[in-house]
């Protein structure tokens, strides 16, 4: 699980006979080991146990702010995801009561809590009732892992938005934020709902509501096994992953057209009706998934002629936007638990929009809460920075902007089939652009030195060359920018400086030759300033090269999909120059693969 967050790690284990051992280290995973091995991990033998990786929130990454946290008598300890916004109040409360706080961290005042309401008032003595009590005191999104040194072969879990699931073994149970963490053991797994508790032993498990009452969970088997999430000989898991992308937007595209030439998605409570009534498309999204947006927004209005804005996730709900039951909300996130996108989601279904979620997470919160939902299927991403994610996540939402038109009469059975035909095309074309990446990553290696990198697009260039320009600063740590290339004699051009290296996204001659000229001169403009141009055209297009120092070749794809290809060389670029500064490409600084606060 150390890719949900590095900064910190620690473990809890019920020795059976009353103990409850505890030990955590700031930083890596690796450090926690070494710790282990230091106190021995003969003193960590038992039949219960949890262990945690932490992303900080509240406290700095150090010893005392990692999770476990226990109360003062050191029977309880908790781990936990998530935020609890009301944690002053509770923390006032139990300091007020004389409680010295050992921790900065808001997941302390939780540890406490449990253990007094574990010895006084109507839940003495009963744990469950204990931790569902706290649970309906607590606000915020968080998930909760409490063991208790009175019950030696008990682990108590809840939920509120936030991710966790149940590991359904023989003679063992497991629960986790992430079926990764456990399926090396059991593919048989359990979906917690909202507001749910769960108890587990060796010999089973039981639901209920925050209120003790029998709730019903969503048995699962998961599909993938824990080879999926091994290097396979590459040295990155994002290198492993962007070689992952042609066979992931094959399986993406896989069964989503019917015989009858319709598209389908995964899980749709919506009718046809519903979707005729749209008149405006709103697409909420942040990071990477918002760049896919952006590409979306080309296709959808193109194919629609529906009005499409995209908005920052984070951003949304805070201008007041105005929806009603005629708008569709389109929520785009890889682990389906983004916080800031799954506000956005709420705020849309209290104006009584309807929303459709784009995931690669099956069971996860934001498709729980949608109307609709189309899954990638891009397998499990380990690497933080997001790569077949992104490319899966721009098929989803070609397949949504056709589905649309279709039902709304706009497109024919047969012109959906037609664009259909070429998407299952791009597999093949994403795997040409990968086998002639070798001048790319010994070009990136030139680069490692740069002070700063600019991208420029047009049309649906732009959000690749915001994408670009992501991908670098998440992980070489270096000044990157991303313009609409038309944008540059507005201001940006002043940074251009002697070698400055620029990043030209150039459309098909063939299919918008009206922006393929205009980026032409740009590129012209650039260079004329002393910038290293590095120019990714169609192959066959002549007429870039006199103005490129390094020119990277893609296959003729049909203008709006050109994202799928033009994409990858940057992917490999940003990969390359933070290997060649010595960086940890596949974790790179203060970021966490889901981010699960706002």
């Amino acid at each position: 699980m150390e890719y949900r967050g590095y900064d910190s790690a620690g473990v809890a284990v019920l020795d059976g006979a009353g103990a409850l051992n505890v030990e955590r280290k700031a930083g890596r995973l690796a450090n926690l080991e070494a710790q282990l091995d230091t106190v021995g991990r003969d003193g960590f033998g038992g039949t219960a146990g949890m262990g945690h990786t932490r992303w900080a929130t509240h406290g700095a990454p150090v010893d005392r702010n990692s999770h476990p946290h226990r109360d003062t008598s050191q029977r309880v300890a908790v781990v936990h995801n998530g935020i609890i916004e009301n944690f002053a109040a509770l923390r006032a409360e139990l300091e007020a009561d004389g409680v010295e706080m050992a921790s900065d961290t808001d997941t302390e005042t939780a540890a406490h809590l449990i253990a007094r309401a574990y010895t006084t008032g109507d839940t003495a003595g009963d744990f469950a009732a204990s931790v569902a009590a706290v649970c309906r005191r607590l606000e915020g999104a968080f998930t909760l892992v409490v063991t208790h040194a009175d019950h030696s072969d008990t682990i108590v879990a809840a939920r509120r938005s936030s991710p966790l699931v149940v590991g359904v073994g023989e003679g063992e149970t497991f629960v986790a934020s992430d079926v990764a963490a456990f399926i090396e053991h059991t593919r048989e797994a359990v979906e917690l709902g909202q507001d749910q508790l769960v108890v587990i032993t060796r010999d089973g498990y039981e639901v209920t509501d925050f209120h003790g009452d029998a709730a019903q969970a969503k048995p699962f088997t998961v599909d993938w096994d824990l080879s999926a999430a091994e290097k396979g000989g590459h040295e990155y898991f994002m290198l492993k992953e962007i070689a992952e992308q042609p066979r992931a937007v094959a399986d993406t595209l896989r069964g989503r057209l019917s015989e009858l030439g319709e598209i389908t998605l995964d899980e749709v409570r919506l009718t046809d009706q519903d979707l005729r009534d749209v008149d405006k498309v709103f697409i909420v999204a942040c990071g990477t998934a918002y760049h896919a947006g952006m590409v979306a927004k080309y296709a959808i209005e193109h194919w629609t002629r529906i009005p499409c804005e995209v908005e920052l996730a984070s951003e949304f709900r805070y201008r007041d936007p105005v929806l009603d039951r005629s708008t569709l909300v389109v929520a785009i996130s890889q682990s389906g638990e983004t916080m800031d996108t799954l506000m956005a989601l709420r705020h849309a279904k209290e104006q009584k929009a309807r929303v459709l979620a784009i995931c690669n997470t099956n069971g996860s919160t934001i498709p729980r809460e949608s109307d609709a939902v189309f899954y990638t299927h891009a397998g499990p991403e380990v690497a933080v920075a997001s790569t077949k994610a992104f490319l899966t996540q721009l098929v989803a939402c070609y397949l949504v902007g056709l589905h649309l038109a279709q039902v709304r009469g706009v497109m024919y059975a047969d012109e959906v089939a037609a664009v259909v035909s070429q998407l299952q095309e791009m597999p093949s074309k994403v795997d040409a652009v990968l086998s002639t990446m070798e001048p790319v990553r010994a070009l990136a290696r030139t680069l490692a030195g740069a002070r700063s990198v600019l991208f420029i697009g047009r049309h649906v260039g732009y959000p690749v060359a915001l994408e670009g320009a992501l991908k670098l600063k998440e992980l070489a740590y270096m000044h990157a920018e991303g313009f609409a290339a038309g944008e540059l004699k507005h201001g940006p051009i002043a940074l251009i400086d002697e070698g400055t290296p620029v990043v030209c996204v150039v459309p098909s001659a063939r299919g918008r030759a009206v922006l393929h000229d205009k980026i032409v001169s740009n590129i012209q403009e650039v260079r004329a300033r002393g910038a290293r141009t590095i120019v990714i055209a169609e192959e066959g297009d002549d007429s870039v090269a006199r103005y490129a120092d390094h020119l990277v070749y893609v296959p003729h794809t049909p203008t709006l999909l050109t994202p799928l290809v033009s994409t990858v060389p940057l992917q490999v670029l940003a990969c390359e120059i933070a290997a060649a500064r010595g960086h940890d490409v596949d974790q790179p600084r203060n970021l966490a693969k889901s981010v699960t606060v706002e």
